[in-house]
């Protein structure tokens, strides 16, 4: 008499803004034996409703989605499951929006590119417990560490420069003296080794320090 093994299945929640990510996503996951896509969603608040509701083994989590970002759903699901399993799935790979997902609690972070080539082996190494991080998200880290980090009142400053807002003009949004935003804004170009303005807001661009 032979025993029947039952094959341990990962579950799998998707949530994503686009359609067609979330449809190619379980289009590659319904190949696999081992891996069941249990839910989708396409926003940061069905993120949490939707953990809640299916306890799912791994979550695949952009980071840019409308009502709530995906970081902010992150901390949610993490502060009342601690033990969340999450991957951070985006196009934005920016050493700054990498920091805050770490920090936030994700497992893994995979550049939305890459998807196709390593989303398989990022749930079944998560799932196994492992963190994972592919080879463009360590590079960019690497490229910025050490890192010297904008006070949040200059990155608050640099998002107003970054939409055209002159030194008076900021200083007045601000509720502060134009000579103390003048003093941000050096600080800014020193920090960022930024050769002006302009430069400064392309490199906070690049990197993910803000976003317009």
């Amino acid at each position: 008499m032979t025993e029947t093994m039952t094959l341990t299945r990962i579950r799998v929640l998707c949530v994503d803004d686009h359609p067609l990510v979330r449809k190619g996503i379980a289009a590659i996951l319904a190949n696999e034996a081992d891996i069941e896509l249990v839910a989708e969603g396409g926003s940061g608040r069905d993120a949490v409703t939707l953990y809640r509701q299916y306890h799912p083994d791994v979550t695949l989590m952009d980071l840019r989605m409308p009502e709530l970002d995906g970081i902010g759903a992150v901390k949610l699901i993490r502060q009342e499951f601690p033990d969340a399993k999450i991957i951070a799935l985006t196009s934005f790979d920016g050493d700054q929006d990498i920091y805050r997902s770490l920090e936030a609690g994700v497992r893994g972070y995979l550049l939305k590119e890459t998807v196709h080539t390593e989303i398989l082996n990022a749930i079944r190494k998560v799932y196994s417990g492992k963190k994972l991080m592919s080879q463009e998200v360590a590079q960019r880290l690497t490229e910025y560490f050490p890192q010297v980090a904008l006070t949040p009142r200059e990155v608050e400053v640099l998002t107003l420069v970054a939409q055209g807002l002159a030194n008076k003009e900021v200083a007045v949004r601000l509720g502060t003296a134009s000579g103390t935003v003048k003093i941000h804004v050096q600080n800014i170009l020193s920090k960022l080794c930024a050769t002006d303005r302009t430069h400064a807001v392309t490199i906070a661009l690049q990197r993910g320090i803000i976003h317009l």
